[in-house]
């Protein structure tokens, strides 16, 4: 296996030199697509300008490797990451979610992770602030057709999962989120079951890019983007990347997750990036970058296949969605 890409905390664009338009990332990130067809998915609104008040975090340089890079690619504006979201418990509005999400409780918290593991834990929140933590500028790609480049700040899945010790037995991995409709009164209207559940395979989960992100910008996570803690599986759809984790839970068999039950025949459980097979209503080959005009075309796995393509060798891509 290739080493992950990995970028230093230095090479991450300060959150007000961004927003004050001073000037563009001077180092390159990774290659990338993104843009999704004209008229895909509605005229964006204008999103809500969001206040950023969480601590500062400290994190660990990682040593940037060598990766293609694509220099017209630049993160995005802390008020575009926090202010466009899909979180169906607070909302089905994108540009809502963070008003409605300002006064969630995310401290005191928990995360259970037990199944076929050797050592059954329960982290709680200053356990998981204890894991050293990096800063990792990765593509996020919607099922819906946009995207955007967002510098997480988080540790590996993989260094929660040593501590528990996976069973030889396991093959999966399956993940629940947070749900309490005194404190998300709208999930009435979200039109899944909650609360939302997710699922990788345990090579996925283990893999060095797989990540529980605590945070953004080198602050502590916004509620609207899942904090205290969320997944975050760069090469495929957002949807896999679960919010606000309560509960991890190692398998023998498949774990059912949310939208392939919802709707089998449009979302698969593998859910990878591929311009090559379309959702049934929408082609998957273009995706609109948010803050930018027009499209890019998607990359393969989004722009991480020579990291990740091996764990899918002699799999029919287009039927596996």
């Amino acid at each position: 296996m290739k080493d992950s890409p990995q970028i230093s905390s230095s090479e991450v664009t300060p959150e007000e030199t961004f927003l004050n338009r001073r000037f563009f990332m001077k180092s390159a990130i990774w290659a990338g697509s993104t843009l999704a067809t004209a008229g895909l998915y509605r005229a964006f609104s204008p999103r809500p300008e969001v206040a950023n008040t969480g601590s500062a975090i400290a994190t660990v340089a990682e040593p940037a490797l060598q990766t293609a890079l694509a220099a017209d690619e630049k993160v995005n504006s802390f008020t575009d990451i926090a202010g466009y979201n899909n979180y169906y418990e607070f909302s089905t509005d994108k540009s809502a979610v963070a008003a409605k999400a300002k006064d969630f409780v995310t401290d005191p918290w928990s995360v259970q992770v037990g199944g076929l593991v050797q050592k059954p834990r329960t982290f709680d929140l200053a356990d998981l602030l204890k894991f050293e933590s990096v800063e990792r500028i990765y593509r996020f790609r919607c099922v819906e057709g946009w995207s955007m480049v967002i510098p997480w700040v988080g540790f590996p899945l993989s260094k929660l999962l040593n501590q528990v010790g996976p069973l030889s037995a396991a093959t999966h991995v399956a993940f629940e989120t947070y749900y309490d409709i005194k404190q998300m009164p709208d999930s009435r209207h979200a039109g899944i079951d909650l609360p939302y559940v997710e699922g990788l395979r345990l090579d996925e989960a283990m893999h060095p890019l797989t990540l529980l992100a605590t945070g953004l910008y080198g602050k502590t996570l916004p509620n609207q983007n899942g904090a205290p803690v969320r997944l975050v599986v760069p090469w495929k759809y957002g949807f896999k990347s679960i919010k606000s984790v309560v509960k991890i839970t190692l398998m023998d068999r498949e774990p059912p997750t949310t939208w392939s039950l919802a709707n089998p025949g449009e979302y698969g459980f593998y859910s990878n990036v591929n311009p090559k097979v379309d959702h049934p209503r929408w082609s998957q080959a273009h995706e609109r970058r948010i803050g930018e005009m027009g499209s890019r075309p998607t990359l393969m796995f989004n722009g991480y296949a020579e990291q990740v393509a091996h764990m899918y060798a002699g799999m029919d891509l287009s039927v596996d969605f």
